[in-house]
């Protein structure tokens, strides 16, 4: 699944640099690769420019991405808008992303949409009014056997993983988001891991 990107100039910062911790990261990333390879840094770096920039990758950003490998900034733009990972315009404080694969579907995952957009007032791909909450629709995050699941991902923090959801453990988690906490992550239905149910 592909990540539309359509440019909007009045959102962008007016400058981007990496932070010094940033970019002492940086260099560390990019020494992980051989000589002549450093542009295959581009998708951590990316990362690291996302994470530092509230979440969301500027066209600037990108640029300053493809200034430090040496690349045309086209092919950082290919990177960025293949991967769904990367978000090509600002996203809320909680970027909620919903898994719709198989899995999850089999498992439910459409009431935990509706869920999760009744609870919001907001659709698939919209932000609330407040610039708290984000909602996306995404592909296999990996956690198959604890479906249905989402990531939820905060401002300067990490990836969370919430699984075994069912749309009263959800809206849960969002009002405790709501509220300035941190829900407990993984399995919601008490098991421990992927441990068998029961």
């Amino acid at each position: 699944m592909s990540n539309k990107y359509h440019y909007h100039p009045e959102l962008e910062p007016e400058s981007f640099v990496f932070t010094p911790e940033n970019l002492q990261e940086a260099g560390v990333i990019i020494s992980r690769y051989p000589q002549g390879r450093q542009q295959s840094a581009v998708m951590p770096l990316l990362a690291l420019a996302q994470k530092q920039n509230n979440n969301w990758l500027p066209k600037i950003a990108m640029d300053y991405v493809a200034n430090m490998l040496g690349m045309p900034p086209v092919k950082v733009y290919e990177v960025a808008s293949f991967y769904t990972m990367y978000n090509l315009q600002p996203v809320g404080k909680h970027f909620v992303q919903v898994c719709t694969t198989t899995p999850c579907w089999l498992k439910g995952s459409d009431k935990i949409v509706e869920a999760c957009e009744n609870r919001l007032g907001v659709k698939i791909g919209e932000t609330t009014d407040d610039g708290q909450f984000t909602l996306r629709e995404v592909e296999c995050l990996g956690a198959c056997v604890n479906a249905p699941m989402c990531q939820v991902t905060s401002f300067g923090g990490d990836d969370n993983y919430y699984e075994d959801l069912t749309p009263d453990s959800v809206i849960k988690i969002i009002d405790s988001l709501m509220s300035g906490e941190k829900p407990k992550v993984g399995p919601q239905s008490g098991r421990k891991s992927s441990e068998p149910k029961g």
